[in-house]
């Protein structure tokens, strides 16, 4: 099954549609998360933390804590069900997180190709480093996540957009002998 990943703005749409088991929404601190129903009562991670690549005294990055709650929660995901990961714009920290889980599931699978199936979907991602680098660290990776998708992501133009679209990935990938 898929991870969808996408902007706030399309959470009840892929809802609707395709009735994840699971959602992430990763939201800045002090934002409203949407309300997803008894449904998602035990299945619905809400983390806090703002979208960006580093420190600045006045908002709050991404943290060990935020990475270990996600690795909890993904551990577990049946990546035989979809999965619905979602931020604000759906372009830097749900772009990170669908390619954490993938990671997570896929330990014997490169980062390159996981990250390369992501570029393939949305030419738009570019997932928060922080994130990567935290989740890379705790999931022992040795650097070859955030080097996946720095390679996957380099000489890119700035975006011209305020948020990204809906798009899917493979929760689970074959691995290559």
């Amino acid at each position: 099954m898929p991870i969808h990943v996408c902007p706030l703005s399309k959470v009840s749409e892929i809802l609707e549609r395709h009735k994840p088991s699971r959602v992430v929404s990763l939201l800045d601190p002090g934002s409203p998360f949407p309300d997803l129903g008894e449904t998602y009562l035990d299945k619905h991670l809400r983390l806090e933390f703002h979208d960006i690549h580093l420190p600045f005294l006045t908002h709050v990055a991404p943290g060990p804590v935020h990475v270990d709650r996600l690795l909890s929660f993904i551990s577990g995901w049946n990546p035989e069900e979809s999965l619905l990961i979602h931020c604000r714009a759906g372009i830097g920290r749900s772009t990170a997180t669908a390619f954490i889980a993938a990671c997570f599931h896929n330990p014997r699978v490169d980062e390159r190709e996981i990250a390369l199936a992501m570029r393939r979907a949305a030419a738009f991602v570019r997932p928060n480093e922080i994130l990567v680098r935290l989740a890379d660290d705790s999931l022992s990776r040795k650097g070859r996540m955030l080097a996946a998708i720095r390679d996957t992501g380099r000489n890119l133009p700035p975006l011209q957009i305020a948020e990204g679209e809906a798009f899917e990935i493979p929760s689970v990938f074959p691995p290559r002998s």
